[in-house]
């Protein structure tokens, strides 16, 4: 458990990054943005005009964010397309590339078949066929998804309720005795795992929201054991003290990675984003205990004066991945963007992955966050998903049942509906296939004992799975 630590920092840090957003630009939408300054060339639904179109995925002056950034902010040549540095804000620009990103994938998605798995018909992916297999459709929201050495399935639901799968069927009571938990907007019964040696110890973790006084509740780990139907012996592993909880129901992260006795997890920022950049908050931060919720003697932060002592990285948004990588002690992170931005990290000590100060997205209304994607002394995403994908929970495949996805990483999304699956190589992805959409949001992912992969699917709430159909 966690213990109350000063908070010295807090205010100095608050001001230094609020200072640091303030040229964030105009508070206008980038539609309005756009339709003031771009549509009379280029269409006012991008199709183009006397200008080219802006979603056909055709550039003249270069493709990348950054060529795009430079063409609206200098012109081009010729005067064929003038220059708006001195009109617009760099914010306002940068929130204008993401606005082309989105509009050009909406309309190549209109044009594009996607695999969609049923039950009935079998799916060709890039290295295997396919079946999808429905093995309920009786659960709530599914957040989490672990498995038991005698091959039971473990369940949460967004609503507090922590489901067994098992003998092929939903058993009908939940297990009795879990803690409350504060069920609203994001909130609920989060992650569960299942500690590397529960043959011997019976050790579950649980991650859920905690309801505090008045409305607050944040991320609180505790670990039980399950006997006869019932959580019972439970303690504390991370329980924050309740100053620090924060009222609204967004951001609450949370998933769970064991790794040679220790414990890391995730924490969204909760809505406040100037905290991920803040070591005297636990939000917005991955941090690592020991297995038993102890702090390491050799956490980054431990003897920083005011630093809340189990913080691994900082600048985190909203995290809802995370995995090792098989065969290494490299920590993968799937990380919500706002509107845009969503990002692949690669977890290291210490480090701080930017979130507010630069971030590849805009606010979810079209007006800008900042202008900077890059800052000296942050980390830069090995990926980012510009549209948004709202990325989910993420799982390196090992089995044996699609020998040719060994080692592979596959990512989930909620609002895009989606499954991908990247191959990294020398720290970078090498590839990208997305491999199905639009069968419902994915919120989790988890390779069974059988090796098959297993997913969580939302509306209506199903356990399905994928089976070979070579």
């Amino acid at each position: 458990m966690i213990p109350q630590r000063p908070v010295s920092l807090r205010f100095t840090m608050l001001l230094m990054y609020a200072i640091a957003l303030l040229p964030a630009g105009r508070a206008q939408d980038v539609r309005a943005v756009y339709q003031q300054h771009c549509a009379s060339c280029h269409g006012p639904q991008l199709e183009g005009g006397q200008g080219g179109s802006l979603s056909d995925d055709v550039w003249t002056y270069g493709a990348d964010d950054e060529n795009i950034t430079r063409i609206i902010r200098e012109g081009a040549a010729g005067g064929n397309m003038p220059a708006f540095g001195t009109v617009l804000e760099p914010a306002q620009i940068r929130a204008l590339v993401v606005y082309i990103r989105e509009m050009g994938t909406r309309a190549a998605a209109q044009q594009t078949r996607f695999n969609q798995p049923t039950p009935t018909t079998v799916t060709q992916s890039e290295e295997h066929a396919f079946r999808l297999e429905v093995l309920t459709d009786e659960l709530g929201v599914p957040w989490s998804i672990a498995f038991l050495p005698d091959g039971r399935m473990l369940v949460t639901e967004r609503e507090g309720r922590l489901r067994i799968f098992a003998d092929g069927k939903l058993q009908p009571e939940p297990i009795a005795g879990i803690p409350e938990v504060w069920a609203r907007g994001q909130g609920g019964l989060l992650a569960v795992a299942v500690h590397p040696d529960y043959a011997n110890n019976g050790w579950v973790y649980l991650a859920y929201s905690d309801p505090g006084a008045d409305g607050t509740a944040m991320t609180a780990i505790v670990r039980g054991r399950i006997r006869d139907g019932r959580w019972v012996e439970q303690e504390d592993v991370f329980r924050i003290p309740a100053p620090l909880y924060k009222r609204g129901g967004v951001h609450f992260g949370c998933r769970l990675v064991f790794h040679d006795g220790y414990l890391f997890f995730t924490h969204g920022e909760r809505g406040a984003p100037t905290d991920a950049q803040d070591l005297s908050r636990p939000n917005g931060k991955v941090h690592r205990l020991h297995d038993d919720g102890r702090v390491p003697a050799d956490n980054p932060f431990v003897n920083t004066r005011g630093a809340f002592p189990s913080i691994w990285t900082y600048g985190n948004r909203n995290p809802q991945g995370l995995a090792l990588r098989p065969g290494t002690t490299e920590l993968w992170e799937t990380e919500h963007g706002p509107r845009g931005g969503d990002e692949l990290n690669l977890i290291q000590a210490g480090r701080n992955y930017g979130w507010p100060v630069i971030t590849h997205g805009m606010n979810y209304n079209g007006t800008p966050v900042t202008d900077r994607t890059a800052q000296e002394g942050m980390e830069q995403p090995v990926i980012h998903w510009t549209p948004s994908i709202a990325v989910g929970d993420m799982a390196f495949y090992t089995g044996a049942a699609f020998p040719r996805w060994q080692g592979h990483l596959f990512v989930t999304a909620l609002a895009a509906e989606e499954l991908r699956r990247l191959v990294i190589e020398n720290g970078r992805v090498a590839k990208q296939e997305l491999v199905f959409k639009g069968i419902g949001r994915i919120r989790a992912i988890a390779e069974g004992p059988d090796g098959y992969l297993y997913f969580g699917l939302e509306r209506p709430g199903r356990l399905v799975r994928l089976v070979p159909a070579e």
